[in-house]
C-alpha cells in the first residue's frame, strides 16, 4: 500500500477511493454512513500514517507530558465544558485539569447559581429562581492585542439559550452573561483583533456571534421555513451589550475574524434554508459569508436599520438582494463546497480556510481579494478562492503551526492531515507537481475540533496540537454505556506528527485555545474594595432586622466565623453576607447551612451573599466546607431558628 502521507490530490490510486459526497443529497448521506461503517469494521480503513520521526527532544519524547513534581506547565488551555455549561482550564503539555469556571449552569462546589452575585450574572425569573439551569457551551476564545492574546478576557457561548459569557482572566471568573435577541442555536463566536477603521485601536472591542438555527422574526409559531431567517450579532467586549445584528440568507456555523479588524466571516452549511436534513444537503455548494464591519457600523450610525419585535437592537440587511453592488455591500457570499464546518484564519493574516465536511476539500480564501471585491476591483467574488484541494474524508476544523502548514481534522478518516497552504495554492493554480499534503496521523476516533499552541495568533509556535475525539471506544477502561471522550495531544514540532498522550474527558467539550503561560498574570487574592457589601472588620458583624427581612453580616478568618451563633424567627427572609478576611493565597472558606440548599465559597478577601427563607424551626450547624486549617472541622457557627 502506498504511503498516503505525501500524496498530492491528483494521485488517482488513492483519491479515487477518497472522493466523497459530491452527488445528490440522499445518496451522499448513504455513502457517508457506509464510510463510517467501513471504518468501524476495518473493511476499508484509511492508510495508516507513515512511521513517525523522533520528536523534538526539547519538549516531546516519552516524558514530554509527564512533568516532575512541582514543575509547571508551559501553556494554558481554555476548553469548553459542553453540557456542563462551564469553561475548563488545563495545563499543557501535561493535560492536567486545573479548574472549571462555572458560567451557564449551577455549580455546587463554589456556589454558582446559589449566591446572589452569581444569580445576578446568570439571570433570574421574577420569583428569584434561575432563568435557566442547563447550558451547552461550545466555543471559547480570548481577547487580543497586537495580534496576540492580552490576558484580559475570554468568552464562551451557550448554544441552547443563545447566551454569551465573559470570563475575567485575572481571577478566572465569569463576570457577565448576555442573552442575544432574535436568534436560536447560537454557535460560533470570535472576538475582533483590531478596529476596522482606527489603527490605534489594536485590541479587541467586539465579539461576533453566529446563529445556527433560522427562525421566524419575530418568532411566531410559523411552519413555513421559507419565512425563517438567521442573524449575525456583534457584542461589545466591555459592556457586553449587543451593538447590532445583520439579517442574512442561510445560516451561521463557526466564526472567524481578520487581523486588521476589517472582516468577519461565518461558514454556512444551510444556504438552502432547509428545515429537514435532506434539504440542508441539497446544494452542491454552500458559502463562507463575509461581513464588512466598517460599512455595517456606518449603516447603523446613519440609521439604516430596523428592529425586530420588542428588541431595540439595530438590524441591518445583509441578504443577497440588498447587497448586489460590491462598493456598497455589507456582506459577501463566497461559494464553498457543500456543508462546510469550520472557518479559520491563518496566523499570517492572509487567508481564511473553510473545510468541506461533506466534501473532501479545504477552501483557501485570500482576504486581500475579498477587500478588493468590496472596493469594486474584483469582478467575480469567487475569484477570492485561491485554492480548493482535496485533503481527506470529512474535513472539519483547521489549526496552524506558524510555518505555513495547516492541520485539519478528518472526521470519517479518523485522522489529522497536515498540509501546506502555499503548496495547495500552487497546485490549485495548475502546478500538479506541488505536494501539498505533508503528513497524516491516525487519531482515536472521529475527531472534531483541534487547535495548536498559539495557533489563532500571529505568534503561532508550532509545538503542540490538541485534538478532541468524539468517540473513545477501546482507549480507556469501560464505565458503562456512556463513554468518556478522548482529548489527544500531538507533537507538531517536526516534519512528522507524533502522538504524545490520551486524556479521557467528560463529554461533551468542543473548542479550545492554547497559549503561553506568560501571557496571563492571574491574581491570587481578591481586593476587598471590589465588593460593595464587604465587611472589612469583624466588629461590623451582627444580625440586622427590618420586619421579616433579616441581614446577617459575618466574616471568616481561619479557624473561626465572626459570629458564634445567630438567631432568627421562622419565616424570616434572610440575606447572609460573608467576607473572607484571610489574605493568604489558597486559603478559601466555604459556608454551608444544612437543609437550606446553601453552600458556597469565599476566596481570600472575597465577599458573597445568599438569600433564603428560614422556614424550619431548629438548630442548624453552619460549617466551613473548604479545608482551611488544622481546626477546619471545628470552624462552625449555629443558626438558631425560633418559632
Amino acid at each position: 500500500m502506498k504511503d498516503d502521507s505525501t500524496l498530492s490530490a491528483n494521485d488517482t490510486t488513492v483519491w479515487g477511493r477518497r472522493r466523497f459526497l459530491n452527488t445528490a443529497a440522499l445518496t451522499g448521506l448513504t455513502l457517508g454512513a457506509a464510510a463510517c461503517t467501513e471504518k468501524e469494521s476495518g473493511a476499508a480503513n484509511a492508510p495508516a500514517a507513515a512511521p513517525a520521526a523522533a520528536p523534538d527532544a526539547a519538549h516531546a519524547g516519552t516524558n514530554a507530558t509527564h512533568l516532575k513534581p512541582g514543575e509547571l506547565d508551559t501553556y494554558y488551555g481554555l476548553w469548553s465544558g459542553g453540557h456542563t455549561g462551564d469553561m475548563r482550564v488545563l495545563g499543557l503539555p501535561s493535560g492536567r485539569e486545573l479548574m472549571r469556571i462555572p458560567c451557564f449552569v449551577p455549580d455546587a462546589l463554589v456556589g454558582w447559581g446559589i449566591t446572589n452575585e452569581s444569580k445576578k450574572i446568570m439571570g433570574t425569573k421574577p420569583d428569584g429562581s434561575l432563568r435557566y439551569t442547563v447550558g451547552d457551551s461550545h466555543h471559547t476564545h480570548a481577547s487580543y492585542k497586537d495580534g496576540n492574546y492580552d490576558g484580559r478576557y475570554a468568552w464562551i457561548n451557550d448554544k441552547i439559550n443563545a447566551r454569551i459569557a465573559r470570563i475575567r482572566l485575572d481571577y478566572f471568573i465569569c463576570d457577565k452573561i448576555t442573552q442575544l435577541p432574535n436568534v436560536q442555536g447560537f454557535h460560533g463566536i470570535f472576538p475582533d483583533k483590531a478596529d476596522p477603521v482606527d489603527p490605534a485601536i489594536n485590541y479587541t472591542t467586539r465579539v461576533f456571534c453566529g446563529a445556527e438555527f433560522s427562525i421566524p422574526l419575530p418568532n411566531a409559531g410559523l411552519d413555513d421555513g421559507a419565512q425563517y431567517r438567521s442573524m449575525f450579532t456583534c457584542v461589545d467586549a466591555e459592556s457586553m451589550e449587543v451593538r447590532w445584528q445583520v439579517l442574512i440568507d442561510g445560516n451561521c456555523d463557526l466564526t472567524a475574524t481578520s487581523y486588521d479588524g476589517k472582516l468577519a466571516a461565518t461558514n454556512q452549511y444551510n444556504i438552502e434554508m432547509g428545515v429537514k436534513y435532506e434539504d440542508m444537503m441539497s446544494s452542491e455548494r454552500d458559502a463562507c459569508l463575509f461581513f464588512n464591519i466598517a460599512r455595517i457600523e456606518a449603516a447603523v450610525k446613519a440609521g439604516k436599520f430596523k428592529t425586530v419585535g420588542s428588541s431595540k437592537v439595530p438590524v441591518v440587511d445583509g441578504t443577497h438582494t440588498a447587497n448586489q453592488d460590491p462598493k456598497t455591500a455589507l456582506t459577501a457570499y463566497v461559494s464553498v463546497p457543500k456543508n462546510p464546518h469550520g472557518v479559520n484564519a491563518s496566523p499570517d493574516g492572509k487567508y481564511f480556510i473553510c473545510a468541506g465536511k461533506l466534501s473532501p476539500t479545504a477552501t483557501v480564501i485570500e482576504l486581500a481579494k475579498v477587500l478588493d471585491w468590496f472596493d469594486g476591483k474584483l469582478e467575480k467574488l469567487d475569484s477570492t478562492i485561491v485554492a480548493e484541494v482535496e485533503i481527506g474524508l470529512g474535513p472539519l476544523h483547521t489549526a496552524f503551526d506558524g510555518r505555513g502548514n495547516a492541520y485539519t481534522t478528518l472526521f470519517l478518516d479518523s485522522q489529522v492531515v497536515k498540509w501546506n497552504v502555499e503548496a495547495a495554492i500552487k497546485f490549485h493554480a495548475g502546478d500538479k507537481a506541488a505536494k501539498y499534503v505533508v503528513d497524516r496521523i491516525d487519531v482515536q476516533y472521529q475527531p472534531g475540533h483541534l487547535n495548536a499552541s498559539q495557533s489563532e495568533t500571529k505568534a503561532a509556535d508550532g509545538k503542540y496540537l490538541a485534538v478532541g475525539c468524539k468517540f473513545s471506544k477501546d482507549r480507556f477502561l469501560p464505565v458503562g454505556p456512556l463513554h468518556a471522550e478522548n482529548e489527544q495531544l500531538i507533537d507538531i514540532s517536526g516534519d512528522k506528527m507524533v502522538l504524545l498522550a490520551d486524556h479521557p474527558v467528560r463529554g461533551e467539550p468542543h473548542d479550545f485555545i492554547i497559549f503561553k503561560r506568560e501571557l496571563l498574570q492571574p491574581k491570587q487574592v481578591y481586593s476587598l474594595d471590589e465588593f460593595p457589601l464587604a465587611i472589612k472588620d469583624p466588629k461590623e458583624s451582627g444580625v440586622f432586622r427590618n420586619g421579616k427581612k433579616v441581614t446577617v453580616k459575618m466574616t471568616s478568618q481561619a479557624p473561626a466565623f465572626s459570629l458564634r451563633e445567630f438567631k432568627l424567627k421562622k419565616g424570616d427572609e434572610v440575606t447572609l453576607i460573608l467576607t473572607n478576611l484571610d489574605k493568604i493565597e489558597d486559603l478559601t472558606h466555604g459556608f454551608a447551612i444544612p437543609n437550606h440548599n446553601v453552600n458556597f465559597i469565599v476566596n481570600p478577601q472575597e465577599t458573597a451573599s445568599v438569600t433564603f427563607i428560614a422556614d424550619q424551626v431548629g438548630v442548624f450547624w453552619c460549617y466551613c466546607t473548604h479545608f482551611c486549617h488544622a481546626l477546619h472541622l471545628e470552624m462552625r457557627t449555629r443558626m438558631i431558628v425560633e418559632a
